[in-house]
């Protein structure tokens, strides 16, 4: 008897027979299966030798699609146990965790088809009878060797399968193609630092180990990654290297092609589904030996893996945070664990969870305290804005650096964690404030397209130019990157500048042109957001000035002064990469904030061991564990109704504390209301056991039309 799930928000597994004939499908197979009305495409969870039914009223398989697992036994493993500690229907888990082709069935190791004319095809094509205008075409595209892609997209597929059916043409079946091997090219030598940590983690014991290599902007950590991934490759090993963002993709995968003599795919959600596929095959089958890839190729079957790289580790965007919300840093961990082999975690600013298992001795910390090249860490300076006229938010003593700093031949950044050209439309005669109709939030003026945008839902709208309660002028208050770049354009004129936000950073290449751009010198100021911040590499930026740095110094979420200190120091690091010294200018209304003191005198590591002492002195993680349940729909009065409702069916005992429920910090988003109860534990295992008990009698609990439910565990905010 097999135990399959689908993919589907049910928590539970299905009971089938195998098919009446053919192989039984092993664990991590996709299967087809009845299910209701309908046949779905399943996976195998496990084998069973009873059911809670009868064999009588057991269901067959219709189909198997995949001889063997998806997933090799450590992998398949790792899924099952995700999906139990996030606890996440695993159906879902399975799915996500498969290219999206996949998903509706398609083939996993399907060889890849060409095709060729018969004698009969070539009797036809030579000898013309009556034959149509597409089967002509199609017989002509074919005698000149088309591939089957240019073959589908000139719309000829069903005449294709018509002809193979008259035989006039025959499939050629082809080994699926290799990725192109770099070119290997040598690297530079080694300071003491980075040659001690290679060493370190290449002499350690064989087997699993967390290391984590803190090392300053500029030091060197991905020649690092480089110098032990050609270590594993030599021994015939594979390597998972995980990033936060597609942006930082392209950098890093032309400089892993450039290094390695082996092929290197990218997995992520840009590629197309058939590109994705791709990748994921040449990896399942070792044709790939290094992945680079986002949060999901977390759970990319790589049969010897040997090496687990996370980049920017401290990056809230390794969180999944809707649907099977996963950190895909800790599963990295997990992984690696399972599987015996080391896995490397990279930053400049580690996370204070990251910190903390340095301490306890769960992770081994390597330091690369100073940066490759002459110049040094750069100098970091505060603007207090009390004391300093703005032009749209930029200060008079920021704007002369700028000039000074262009005119020696420097490129400038400029920093600015907001887009559009101003984040409020503002009646200075009623006080109106243009709202969004569906979240509790303001639209954002985005001036050159003539729209009002909410940049939460993505509702948007005409930009009004009369107040619609008294008729007064509006006018756009506070500044965005797109207001930005109109000031800067005004007072550097001639001075090409280069924006990157997710405002024009919309396409496929977009982010590889506008890098392009700033790495030949054709752009000699950057503006933009936290896409800047992401460890990319700018050897010719000496300036980096911090717009609006008192943002995150009051959120209310226990982790925002973390994540505001890492943005600091992550921006700032782009200055003085090359071999000019570099300088970082940040304006503030609150230059005696303790934070920024902190940053300024005693850098990032002296904020985080401060920061580690408050934490602890709260409760709060790492010296606690949480969980949510959140929950939204169309009705207020319901959501907080069945928050109540699970809320005393929660078996609370100990120094477990339940909290709530309490509205969301944006309550209502998207025209949804939004709520949560927060669970906290001293230690983990308590908080597990409860959810374990808690889940079943919240899917027994009844819900109204259209609202949701999902559990969050160890969640990035709880604000």
């Amino acid at each position: 008897m097999l135990q399959v799930v689908f993919d589907t928000p049910l928590r539970r597994r299905f009971d089938y027979l195998p098919p009446a004939d053919g192989p039984v499908p092993a664990p991590g197979a996709r299967v087809r299966a009845p299910l209701g009305r309908r046949t779905a495409v399943g996976v195998v969870a496990a084998v069973a030798d009873h059911s809670e039914l009868p064999r009588s009223r057991l269901k067959r398989l219709t189909g198997v699609l995949d001889p063997a697992p998806l997933w090799d036994p450590v992998t398949f493993a790792l899924l099952l146990w995700a999906a139990d500690y996030y606890h996440h229907p695993a159906g879902e888990v399975l799915f996500a965790a498969m290219p999206a082709a996949l998903r509706a069935g398609r083939p996993a190791w399907q060889p890849d088809l060409s095709w060729r004319l018969s004698p009969a095809g070539h009797a036809a094509l030579a000898t013309g009878p009556r034959l149509g205008s597409r089967q002509r075409e199609l017989l002509q595209l074919v005698a000149a060797g088309a591939a089957a892609a240019a073959i589908t997209s000139a719309g000829l597929a069903a005449t294709l399968r018509d002809l193979a059916r008259r035989g006039w043409l025959e499939s050629v079946e082809h080994a699926p193609p290799v990725p192109d091997a770099g070119t290997g090219s040598a690297g530079p030598e080694l300071n003491a630092a980075q040659a001690q940590a290679c060493a370190a983690i290449a002499t350690a014991p064989g087997g699993y180990a967390a290391w984590l290599l803190h090392g300053v902007t500029g030091s060197g950590k991905t020649e690092v990654y480089l110098r032990l991934i050609e270590r594993v490759l030599t021994g015939g090993g594979q390597v998972l290297v995980l990033v936060p963002e597609i942006a930082l993709t392209p950098q890093l995968l032309a400089r892993f092609r450039e290094r390695l003599p082996v092929p290197v795919v990218a997995l992520h959600s840009s590629l197309g589904d058939g590109e994705r596929l791709a990748g994921w095959r040449a990896a399942a089958s070792g044709a790939a030996p290094v992945v680079i890839g986002t949060r999901s190729a977390v759970f990319t079957p790589l049969p010897a893996l040997a090496l687990v790289v996370v980049d920017e580790e401290h990056d809230p965007s390794l969180k999944q945070q809707e649907g099977f919300r996963y950190s895909a840093r800790d599963l990295a961990v997990a992984r690696a664990q399972r599987q015996g082999v080391p896995v490397v975690l990279g930053s400049a600013t580690p996370s204070l969870e990251s910190l903390a298992n340095v301490a306890s001795g769960r992770y081994r910390r390597l330091e690369l305290p100073d940066r490759t090249n002459q110049a040094g860490q750069p100098r970091l300076s505060l603007i207090d804005l009390r004391h300093h006229a703005c032009r749209d938010g930029i200060a008079q003593p920021a704007l002369a650096a700028m000039e000074r700093h262009l005119g020696a031949g420097g490129q400038v950044l400029v920093y600015l964690n907001r887009r559009g050209w101003a984040p409020t439309l503002f009646c200075p005669g009623c006080g109106w404030v243009a709202p969004c109709r569906a979240c509790d939030a303001r639209l954002t003026v985005h001036l050159r397209a003539a729209r009002l945008r909410c940049h939460h839902c993505g509702a948007e709208e005409r930009l009004p130019f009369a107040c619609a309660r008294c008729g007064n002028e509006v006018r756009p208050v506070g500044e965005g990157t797109e207001r930005l770049e109109a000031t800067l354009g005004e007072l550097f004129p001639g001075v090409p500048l280069a924006r990157i936000d997710r405002d024009v950073i919309r396409r496929r290449g977009d982010i590889e042109r506008a890098l392009e751009a700033v790495a030949s010198g054709r752009a000699r100021i950057l503006l933009g957001t936290q896409m800047l911040t992401k460890g990319h590499d700018f050897p010719a930026v000496t300036l980096v000035v911090v717009l609006s740095a008192d943002q995150g110094l009051f959120g209310a979420d226990f982790r925002a002064s973390e994540r505001l200190a890492q943005q600091i120091v992550q921006v700032a690091g782009r200055a003085g990469r090359g071999d000019r010294a570099g300088e970082v200018l940040i304006q503030s209304a609150f230059p005696e904030h303790p934070l920024l003191v902190s940053l300024i005198t005693e850098g990032y590591t002296g904020f985080a061991r401060r920061a580690l002492d408050e934490r602890r002195a709260a409760g709060w993680p790492p010296w606690s564990h949480l969980a949510l349940l959140c929950a939204d729909g169309p009705a207020r009065d319901e959501v907080y109704a069945f928050l109540r409702a699970a809320r005393e069916l929660a078996p609370v005992t100990g120094r477990l504390r339940l909290l709530g429920p309490a509205p969301a910090a944006m309550e209502r988003r998207a025209g949804r209301h939004r709520a949560r109860l927060l669970l906290e534990s001293p230690s983990r295992a308590p908080l597990q056991q409860l959810l374990s008990r808690w889940l079943p009698a919240l899917e027994g609990l009844r819900r109204p039309r259209g609202l949701r439910w999902a559990m969050d565990v160890d969640p990035l905010e709880v604000d």
